[in-house]
């Protein structure tokens, strides 16, 4: 069975990371990169932490609009797809680069499995939720990380080929978490005190693209009364830069460069709180049992929420008194017991790729 898995993004190679190193067992995949994230700090350093193998193509489209990115993306993924004929395209959450890889297989008439399908925000601001809704639509096996994604794709009538089968990011963190408070020094270099710090990170559209929101958050930042480690995304920094933003007037915030996974899982089993707009940053923060601020009105891992560990800075729609929110949100009450284990038991990996073979075996 060959295998066409379609990445660029960084929680992308965190999730393909346990998938293929089942995958590449006993069935041949080819690795695409979009380039959607290109740089070393927010590429090559995953691949080379993960151990993960070196791409078989790397299509380089960089950034540029939505449109733009996501055209050039299925220009350059047809004509992959045509050469190497697989039996299966393989993509992954939902950024560009999940949509452009489910739309050119689908085109082709390529069967598309989708991993962490199920996901709603409910909110069509977000592009992400586009993506991820298309993408199942298109999608012939669709793996869910949790009951609420199997639920919410039995609302919109899908209900075949859906499979409950665990969250792969809880295998990487499971597998990876302990290798990273051995290996990585990132709170020495950043003089850090465990516990004695939030880790904040803000990238996507949502919160980056309006400056009066952007800047309201930065400010909630400094209000937080303790040290707030910041690594900047390339798309906030550029934000930052039109907004001429003085990050350095916000006297507690220390602003770094995007850092690697090994660094980023060290800094987030430390932190005594998390503010992210990002998905895979909230799961980590609950793998971890560190509490986390959620900077969107709403979120696709709900049950997280629905557990106490994740709080919502502001209600749907509502951004009131973007620093007073945020602060009042983290200040909890926050859960004293152990996070309920709702993401699997650690071996998604292992019931995607025999779902796969078996689904390939019966077509």
């Amino acid at each position: 069975m060959k295998v066409v898995t379609v990445v660029g993004a960084r929680p992308q190679f965190v999730k393909a990371s346990p998938v293929s190193g089942v995958l590449r067992k006993e069935h041949t995949e080819v690795l695409v990169h979009t380039g959607q994230h290109y740089d070393y700090g927010m590429s090559r350093i995953f691949f080379d932490e993960l151990s993960m193998p070196e791409p078989d193509v790397n299509l380089g489209v960089g950034s540029g609009s939505q449109g733009r990115q996501t055209g050039e993306m299925l220009i350059g993924l047809e004509e992959v797809l045509r050469t190497e004929r697989p039996d299966w395209v393989l993509v992954y959450g939902d950024t560009n680069s999940t949509l452009a890889g489910a739309l050119a297989a689908a085109k082709l008439q390529i069967p598309v499995a989708h991993v962490e399908a199920g996901l709603r925000s409910f909110n069509r601001a977000m592009p992400e939720e586009h993506n991820r809704v298309l993408a199942d639509h298109c999608s012939d096996l669709l793996f869910c990380p949790t009951q609420t994604a199997v639920d919410n794709l039995a609302r919109e009538g899908i209900t075949r080929g859906v499979h409950l089968v665990g969250d792969v990011m809880f295998d990487a963190a499971l597998r990876h978490g302990a290798m990273a408070r051995r290996s990585s020094h990132i709170l020495e270099h950043l003089h850090l005190t465990p516990k004695g710090f939030a880790l904040a990170t803000i990238h996507r559209p949502y919160t980056t693209d309006d400056p009066t929101r952007l800047q309201e958050t930065l400010n909630a930042l400094g209000a937080l009364g303790m040290p707030v480690v910041f690594p900047v995304h390339a798309r906030t920094r550029g934000r930052l830069a039109q907004i001429n933003n003085p990050q350095s007037a916000i006297h507690n915030l220390q602003s770094v460069e995007p850092v690697g996974y090994f660094d980023m899982l060290a800094l987030e089993q430390s932190a005594a709180l998390i503010l992210t707009d990002s998905g895979g940053v909230q799961k980590e923060a609950y793998f971890f049992a560190v509490p986390c601020v959620t900077l969107r009105p709403e979120t696709e891992w709900v049950e997280t929420v629905a557990a106490g560990w994740n709080r919502l800075a502001w209600g749907h729609g509502a951004w009131g008194d973007t620093a007073a929110t945020i602060v009042e949100a983290a200040r909890g009450p926050w859960p004293s017991e152990p996070p309920p284990p709702i993401f699997g038991d650690g071996h998604a990996a292992e019931r995607i790729v025999e779902i796969i073979g078996a689904t390939n075996s019966e077509g």
